[in-house]
Order: C-alpha cells, then sequence, then structure tokens
C-alpha cells in the first residue's frame, strides 16, 4: 500500500431515521497519516457517520470504507484495521486494567504469543503503568478515556476514530493525552471528533466541518492558518449593511466580506494573499463620511472559519 493510500472513503453517504436526514450524502477521503478533526455543532451528523463507519449502523444509502473494506459488506475484515475510543468508555468494573485489556485483545484477534508485548505496549504508551492493577470500577474518567485508548489500540490497527477523547478531563489530563493523541499520528491514520477548536489546531492536519449532514467545509488547516483578517468597525447611520459590505469589499485586496453578526458594526475582510489594505479601507470609511470605530489585522482562526461554514450552511 503506497503512502498515499486512501484509509477512510465515504461516498454519497446517506442515513435516515425517518423523516430525519441525520447524514444528508456527504463524501471525504481521509489518506494513509493523516490526522484529521471532524467537526460540527450538535445533531450536526458526526456521531452518526462515526458509527456507520465503525460498523455500528448501516447507511441508507452511499458507501463507506475502512482500509478498503465496505463496512456494510465486509464488516469484519474493515474493523480489523480500525480502533475507535467511543465519548462514553464502557468498562467491566470486576475486572483489573491489564485483565480487561487481555479479554479485548482476545476477542480481537490478537494473537496468544502476542498477547503480553501488544498489552504492555497499549499501557505503556496511554500512561496506565500505574494503573495496570487496578479494578477498572476505581478509575476516574481520565483513566477510563486511557483505557479505552488501550482498547482501541491494542489490536495494532492502522485507523483510529476518535470520539470526544478528551471530554470530561481536567486540563492536564487533556494536555497528556493531546500529546499521545500527537504521537499516535505518526504511525496511525486519525479521524478525531471533538468540540474543542483549539484541540483540532494543535493535534490536527486538515479539518472537516459537517452541519445539519453535509460537509459545509474541508481544508488543511495549513491553508485556513495563512489567511489573515481586517476586522473594521464601521458606524453608518442609516446606510444598509449590505451597502456598507459592498464599498468594503470594492476595496483592492480584500477577496471577502463578512458582514456582522448579531446586529454590531464589526465587519471581517478576508484578504487576498500578501495584502494588507488597512490603508485603504480607513480611507475609503472617513471619505463616505462614516465612522471608523475599529481597525486591525489579525490571522484568521479556524473558530472563524468553523462560525463562517455553519452561517453559510445555514443561509
Amino acid at each position: 500500500m503506497t503512502s498515499n493510500a486512501v484509509k477512510i472513503r465515504v461516498q454519497d453517504l446517506v442515513r435516515l431515521f425517518g423523516p430525519v436526514r441525520a447524514v444528508d450524502g456527504i463524501t471525504f477521503e481521509v489518506a494513509e497519516g493523516e490526522v484529521v478533526g471532524f467537526l460540527g455543532p450538535n445533531g450536526a451528523g458526526k456521531t452518526t457517520t462515526m458509527r456507520i463507519l465503525t460498523g455500528f449502523l448501516r447507511p441508507t444509502m452511499g458507501r463507506a470504507e475502512i482500509a478498503g473494506y465496505d463496512v456494510s459488506e465486509a464488516s469484519l475484515l474493515a474493523r480489523r484495521h480500525l480502533g475507535y475510543l467511543p465519548e462514553n468508555v464502557a468498562l467491566y468494573g470486576e475486572m483489573r486494567v491489564e485483565e480487561y485489556l487481555d479479554y479485548r485483545a482476545k476477542l480481537k484477534g490478537v494473537p496468544r504469543s502476542q498477547r503480553k508485548a501488544r498489552i504492555d505496549y497499549v499501557i505503556e504508551r496511554c500512561r496506565l503503568q500505574e494503573m495496570r492493577r487496578r479494578l477498572c470500577s476505581t478509575l476516574s474518567k481520565g483513566y477510563r478515556q486511557r483505557v479505552g485508548l488501550a482498547d482501541a489500540l491494542v489490536h495494532n490497527p492502522d485507523i483510529l476514530i476518535l470520539d470526544e477523547p478528551t471530554v470530561g478531563l481536567d486540563p492536564l489530563q487533556v494536555r497528556e493525552t493531546r500529546e499521545v493523541i500527537r504521537e499516535l499520528g505518526v504511525d496511525h491514520t486519525v479521524l478525531l471528533s471533538t468540540h474543542i477548536l483549539h484541540e483540532v489546531e494543535m493535534v490536527c492536519e486538515r479539518v472537516i466541518i459537517i452541519h445539519r449532514g453535509k460537509i459545509a467545509l474541508d481544508s488543511p488547516l495549513a491553508e485556513l492558518q495563512r489567511s489573515r483578517l481586517i476586522e473594521v468597525g464601521v458606524a453608518a447611520d442609516g446606510v444598509p449593511v449590505d451597502d456598507v459590505a459592498s464599498a468594503l469589499g470594492a476595496v483592492a485586496g480584500v477577496r471577502e466580506v463578512r458582514p456582522p453578526r448579531d446586529g454590531g458594526e464589526l465587519f471581517e475582510l478576508v484578504l487576498e494573499d500578501n495584502a494588507d489594505p488597512r490603508d485603504q479601507v480607513a480611507r475609503m470609511v472617513l471619505d463616505r463620511g462614516w465612522k471608523l470605530r475599529h481597525l486591525a489585522l489579525r490571522r484568521e482562526t479556524l473558530e472563524d472559519r468553523f462560525v463562517d461554514a455553519i452561517l453559510r450552511a445555514e443561509a
């Protein structure tokens, strides 16, 4: 398999729950070695998509593949390549951590001769050395998440799907879990679902944003982070917002104008590469007799793109 082989493929995927289209014809691919953030507001269709990819749900229409295997037609073969960490990790409380991982390794077909080495490896990788003899029922939320991650890794899959891996953790546990995910990205293909945008910026190379069952944005993070904005606060009494936006958009170097949200005065001007038309923007505003309340240049954040993608999808 080549270094850029497709590990996750979703094609025209649809999932209906009665009249509701939880997933509405989405298409995307994740290549070998990519770490991709899978984002969206609550109810966007993220969890449904992941449950289809992991074999817990069947698609209504379309196709989903893991490592080249159709998840509906060859579910067992697909699962051999897949490690899944659900948002809520279910453990057997009466088992000790290493016993639980041994049990899970047996279920996942890890050969007896390799089982101890794999359990030792995942315990070390997930920083569970001090907990290996602890009963699962006594573990904190953070350590339960780590055991779930160790379970996802124990059969040495080449693909990981992680659903909210840091939810409910304290700041130190969040930092440690992020570091583990970053390390895993060296040897695995990772699809990471989270509501924490900063987390995606720290560990992912690409972001897919889904809203109302459709893909609203699919872009490399490096491309998003190169984009720059001018924030302009304009008070133009009696002038329609669309007219102000049109005037700002006519300034050379401005690629796109995002109007104020919630009745405010702050416009966002997305710039052409290397452009910095702050002087021209200020002159245009003042020449028209409008009041310039604010003018600042900054880099575009993932939060900017997330909100913009959602608003565009709702328009």
